[in-house]
């Protein structure tokens, strides 16, 4: 199975064991989004376009918009619009300007109810026009002025010029000597060479193509709040919530230390694996016991129960499972012969360890060679993983540990080895227990419930791990 396969697992198995947990984070995060949207009142945004006749670049573009945002422009819309409380400054926050195709700036206002919104906006665009032609010279400012009225003095000063040289081309000698002909012909030169200085003059002259701004209409009065709206924060407050739930719960599994596999466990508590052994599945079976409040909040989320444990699989019959138990009852008489008592040593809230601990103890009590045969009489007791203490040495002369993989960490497994060898008791072998869904005994091929299947115990049913 690939990585992202696996990914997709575990992440449908937080989904199906914490969805509880998940809604109730989802919904704090709705509430902190709603808290949110209180803080910040709700806005409103609408945008007038300003048309800039002529050929324009787009770096001019880019700076006619630079200018409509400026403070200068700003700041006369602020004296006109005269709103108490309310600041030039405060308004440069407020309003944007930005370049768009078919030379268009397109000026945005943004306020707290929409008519102030509409009102900025149409005010912003007309400072910015009028302070364009301001700075083009088309408006009345003396100095301004000066340089409008050169251009025009200039204009007046060709247009004597030509009608001078149009009279001293009647004046001119009408004949067809060589002389008039020459002089007719230079002074149409000069009239055509003052006509182009005159086309190129207007072309180069700011105030004739490039101060033709036009508001293309009043701004459109907004019908909805500006984002993000009241809506959006309480859905990316749920969102943002959820995310991080899954996040977490992800970080954790990954950094989680239990031992999974059989080498790991048989390591920590310097033993050999005499086998595994099947534990049909019960809601209760990673639940641990205890009452009170915080259990039942805890029981409520479903957070009482692991999720990082992998789908039970299918099993067999009893009449299969109690096979597994057996083998391990075989293997277990050849590591300790003789007629000898064993303590099954569970971690203290391993439900699943305690069930299979328990099936064992009846399996050998049921197993025929346990008479007359000398077979290890078992005793379950469990064992606290945070100060772990095991009964001194008695009549038991040895230590069976029956745990559930994917539980325990190293050092708490090593703490149990430790406090088995501090009671002078040998770790004689390992049982992993694993929850798996039952399936109907057989009736047909398979001994009922409750009878001795015919499994050979002893030298016969030697072998590996089950």
């Amino acid at each position: 199975m690939s990585e992202e396969a696996i990914r997709l697992v575990t992440i449908g198995r937080i989904f199906r064991r914490r969805w509880r947990l998940l809604a109730v984070v989802a919904v704090t995060g709705a509430l902190f989004g709603y808290g949110v949207s209180l803080l910040f009142p709700p806005s409103y945004t609408t945008s007038t376009s300003v048309l800039l006749a002529g050929q324009w670049e787009e770096r001019e573009l880019l700076t006619q918009a630079e200018i409509a945002s400026s403070s200068a422009v700003v700041d006369r819309a602020a004296g006109a619009l005269d709103w108490s409380g309310v600041s030039g400054s405060e308004l440069r926050d407020q309003v944007s300007a930005k370049a768009a195709d078919g030379n268009i700036i397109k000026i945005s206002g943004t306020a707290e109810s929409p008519e102030r919104a509409q009102k900025l906006s149409d005010q912003v665009a007309k400072q910015f026009v009028t302070f364009a032609a301001r700075l083009a010279g088309e408006d009345t400012d003396p100095d301004a002025a000066s340089g409008s009225g050169g251009s025009e003095t200039l204009r007046e000063k060709v247009a004597q010029t030509n009608r001078r040289i149009t009279d001293l081309a009647n004046a001119a000698d009408p004949g067809q000597t060589v002389e008039s002909v020459q002089a007719r012909t230079e002074l149409e030169k000069l009239r055509t060479s003052l006509q182009e200085a005159m086309k190129k003059l207007d072309e180069a002259d700011p105030a004739s193509n490039k101060a033709n701004m036009v508001v293309m209409g009043p701004a459109v009065r907004p019908t909805g709040e500006a984002p993000p709206t009241r809506t959006q924060l309480i859905a990316a407050g749920a969102l943002l919530f959820f995310l991080f739930a899954v996040i977490g719960h992800l970080a954790a599994a990954r950094a989680s230390r239990r031992l999974r596999t059989e080498p790991e466990i048989a390591a920590a508590l310097g033993s050999a694996l005499l086998g595994s052994v099947d534990v049909p599945g019960e809601r209760s079976a990673h639940r641990p016991e205890g009452g009170g409040a915080r259990a039942r909040i805890r029981r409520i989320l479903g957070v009482d129960t692991r999720w990082d444990v992998p789908t039970p699989r299918m099993s067999g019959d009893e009449a299969d499972r109690r096979v597994r138990y057996q083998r391990v009852c075989a293997r277990l008489r050849e590591k300790a012969p003789g007629p000898r008592r064993l303590l099954v040593v569970v971690p203290d809230g391993d439900e699943i360890g305690r069930r299979a601990a328990g099936q064992l103890v009846t399996e050998a009590k049921s197993d025929p060679g346990s008479s007359g045969r000398g077979y290890p009489v078992l005793r379950v007791v469990e064992v606290p993983v945070s100060r772990p203490l095991v009964p001194d040495r008695g009549t038991e002369t040895g230590a069976l540990v029956v745990l559930s993989a994917g539980s325990w960490t190293a050092a708490e497994l090593g703490g149990i080895a430790e406090a088995c060898a501090d009671a002078r008791h040998e770790v004689v072998g390992i049982v992993l227990a694993g929850q798996v869904r039952a399936r109907p005994a057989r009736t047909a091929d398979r001994p009922a419930e409750g009878t001795t299947p015919t499994v050979a115990v002893g030298a016969d049913a030697r072998g590996g791990a089950v």
